[in-house]
């Protein structure tokens, strides 16, 4: 068993992806919600590059973290200059971490190329750079850039650079495969071949696997780092451990600049829960999930559905011959219980299904229902004409729920509609000002008429619908709509088509998807909307009466 050290680069490397961007307050979230999952080291940004990363190390420093180190990140001196006048690495030092991270040229070619320097030249700008921060109390990881490359086109030049490193007194040597081309035994053998040489007592020392016991002792770890151009880079991390690195680099949901970073929720599941090498605090593995969406919700994006362990369809099932086994014994067709990393089970309705879907689904509101009583068979006609006329109850799991609370009698509607109205206007008035909607309602006995204005007539009927609800029901305003998507399903019919409307929605910790099917794209909407209200209400109110039992 050998202790790995994760270091989560997500807003550094992470924050070089297409169209993410954080606030400083976005960082500050970020770093506590990593801290409560475990993460040995946060790679929180370089303050050299710009002023928001400057503002957040000052912020930070207010932190009381638990788990996680900060780590600072920056290039070694630049040419023909001492550390000491090097502007980047003064401001590595007022960032006032423990910990820093060096990144510096490994491939001969880099460094004639592109630094313009000699090779002894970028070799002394290594080793005094770290000296440099070790000398003012730094503990420094070096990360050897192009490692992989510089080692398959000049392995000895490569290795001279991670000897500079270490002898100016880094205590970590992280490999990076930049450009994220190298195949996984290229990882395996040049990683292997540097803990061969920087910690050779412990390359001796192998378990029965093949497995490093143990690559701390020599004072010097090996890392790895890799991108995922070559779809690799969860791979070739773990053949990196293999080989006996301990210390992995990379962004906790993947993305980064170009195709992003290794998945550190896929490696750190992998290592801890199939390769027994501990990354996090075990009694935390349950909350990976859950934090992965929090990441997700402040990153403003949506977490993958496909994403191992933690997406949504990471334990779905379809095939009826899968729930049935499932439901009888979930090994069947689980690598692991999925709340192990705080995911569910999700059984998705289509009509090739079958019954023990559906009783999985029913006995969540009545647990009298059987595979022969009457309702399931009713349950089964309905969704089977349902998806004849276009519905896809797999996509939309709530609207699938509120149709069998309907169903069996354990539903009752939080409000009415008397009717909506929308229009248009073009050219627009208003840059995000293009439509009205007005809509009458009856909420609880009261009847109500509001009106919006919005971004097209859906956005409009949208910001009626929550002015309308909110007062009787203030958690209306907690949900937002992270995903819209509209599909014609008579393509020959033109503009009289049916649409199908799929809406994805979120309160900020759960996420759900409602659907609506119509010859018109606003009534689609409209029904679309009216379920994702409805469910979020439904939920809300269980919760309420679980507490008061």
């Amino acid at each position: 068993m050998r202790k790995i050290q994760i270091l989560d680069s997500t807003l550094r490397d992470g924050s070089q992806g297409e169209g993410i961007s954080y606030s400083v307050q976005d960082k500050l979230n970020i770093v506590r919600a990593l801290d409560e999952l475990g993460i040995s080291f946060i790679e929180a940004g370089n303050p050299g590059s710009n002023p928001k990363d400057m503002e957040f190390f000052q912020e930070a420093k207010k932190l009381s973290l638990k788990n996680a180190s900060l780590v600072a990140f920056g290039s070694t001196r630049r040419k023909d200059i001492s550390c000491a006048e090097d502007a980047n690495l003064q401001s590595l030092l007022s960032a006032g971490t423990d910990y820093v991270c060096i990144f510096g040229k490994t491939w001969d070619f880099q460094v004639t190329e592109i630094l313009h320097a000699t090779l002894e030249e970028n070799l002394e700008m290594i080793r005094d750079t770290v000296a440099y921060l070790v000398q003012k109390g730094k503990k420094v990881i070096f990360d050897a850039e192009h490692f992989f490359t510089g080692f398959k086109e000049n392995a000895d030049y490569a290795l001279r650079s991670l000897d500079a490193a270490v002898q100016g007194g880094a205590f970590c040597l992280c490999l990076c495969e930049t450009k994220g081309g190298a195949m996984p035994m290229e990882c395996f053998n040049a990683t292997k071949t540097v803990v061969n040489r920087f910690c050779p007592q412990d390359a001796s020392r192998e378990n029965a696997k093949g497995i490093l016991v143990d690559a701390n002792s020599c004072g010097v770890c090996v890392g790895i780092h890799t991108h995922n151009d070559s779809g690799l880079a969860v791979a070739n991390s773990l053949l990196a451990v293999e080989a006996g690195a301990t210390h992995v680099q990379g962004v906790l949901l993947g993305f980064g600049e170009r195709t992003g970073n290794a998945n550190l929720s896929t490696i750190i599941a992998d290592l801890q829960l199939k390769l027994d090498c501990p990354c996090i605090p075990e009694e935390n593995m349950k909350t990976l999930t859950p934090i992965c969406k929090r990441v997700a919700e402040i990153t403003n994006i949506a977490l993958a559905s496909g994403m191992p362990y933690v997406g949504a369809s990471a334990f779905a099932h379809k095939a009826g011959m899968h729930i049935d086994a499932v439901i009888k014994n979930p090994f069947a067709y689980e690598h692991i219980p999925p709340e192990t990393v705080g995911n569910e089970r999700v059984f998705l309705m289509s009509e090739v299904a079958g019954r023990s879907m559906i009783i999985e689904k029913v006995q969540k509101f009545d647990k009298s229902i059987t595979k022969s009583s009457p309702i399931v068979a009713e349950i089964v006609k309905k969704v089977k004409d349902l998806e004849h006329d276009g519905y896809q109850f797999e996509g939309a799991d709530a609207s699938f729920e509120i149709l069998v609370r309907k169903s069996i009698g354990k539903y009752q509607p939080f409000f009415n509609l008397h009717y909506y109205k929308t229009s248009g206007e073009f050219p627009r008035f208003a840059d995000d000002q293009s439509a009205f909607a007005q809509v009458k309602l009856d909420v609880e006995g009261k009847a109500v008429i509001t009106a919006g204005e919005g971004d097209g007539p859906v956005n409009a009927l949208d910001v009626a619908l929550r002015k309308a609800l909110v007062e009787f029901y203030p958690a209306v305003s907690q949900i937002r709509l992270t995903d819209y998507k509209v599909r014609v399903l008579d393509g020959k019919s033109a503009t009289a088509s049916r649409v199908r409307v799929l809406i994805e929605s979120s309160d900020g910790n759960d996420t759900w998807a409602t659907m609506g099917v119509a010859g018109d794209v606003i009534e689609a909407s409209y029904i679309a909307l009216v379920d994702s209200f409805e469910y979020k209400l439904i939920k809300d109110l269980e919760k309420k009466f679980a507490k008061l039992i």
